[in-house]
C-alpha cells in the first residue's frame, strides 16, 4: 500500500514546534497499516525536521538558543544576505538538520519512544507558511 498527502503548516514564529499529531491526521492510511514506513519531507530550504524529546518545553528552548549561537544571524561572512541577516542562518541550520525523517509505523501508529516527538524547525522569523510531504509505505492490517 502507499499513500502521500501534502500538510501545509501554519505560520509559526522562529523555534522548534512539535508536529506530530498535525502529522499522523494528515494521513488516515496509517491507522489502517500493520507494517510500514513514513517518510515525512519538508519542501523548504530555510525550516527543517528533527525527532527529539516531546515533553519538556526546555527542550526546544536549548534547541533554539544552540543553534542561534552555533549559526548567528548576520553573521559577517555570509554573502548571501539579500532576503534579510536571519535567511543565510536559516538555510545551515536546516542543512545541519535536514530536510526528511522516515518514521517507522507499527499496528496503525507511529512507531516512536516513549517521549519521541516530530519537531518542525523555524529558521526564520517570518518563515511563513511550510509544506510537508508525507509519503506512506506500508502492508496493511
Amino acid at each position: 500500500m502507499w499513500a502521500q498527502h501534502t500538510l501545509t503548516l501554519p505560520a509559526r514564529r522562529r523555534g522548534f514546534h512539535l508536529i506530530t499529531r498535525e502529522i499522523v491526521g494528515a494521513v488516515p492510511e496509517l491507522g489502517r497499516t500493520r507494517a510500514g514506513l513514513l517518510h515525512v519531507f519538508i519542501q523548504h530550504t530555510s525550516a527543517s525536521l528533527t525527532l527529539n524529546e516531546n515533553a519538556s518545553p526546555d527542550v526546544r528552548a536549548d534547541f533554539e538558543t544552540y543553534f542561534n549561537h552555533a549559526v548567528p544571524d548576520g553573521w559577517t561572512p555570509f554573502t548571501h544576505t539579500l532576503e534579510g541577516p536571519d535567511d543565510m542562518a536559516a538555510h545551515i541550520k536546516a542543512s545541519l538538520l535536514g530536510p526528511s525523517l522516515t518514521l517507522p509505523v507499527q499496528n496503525g501508529r507511529l512507531a516512536l519512544g516513549t517521549w519521541q516527538g516530530v519537531y518542525l524547525c523555524e529558521h526564520r522569523d517570518h518563515g511563513g507558511p511550510r509544506r510537508l510531504l508525507l509519503t506512506l509505505n506500508g502492508e496493511a492490517r
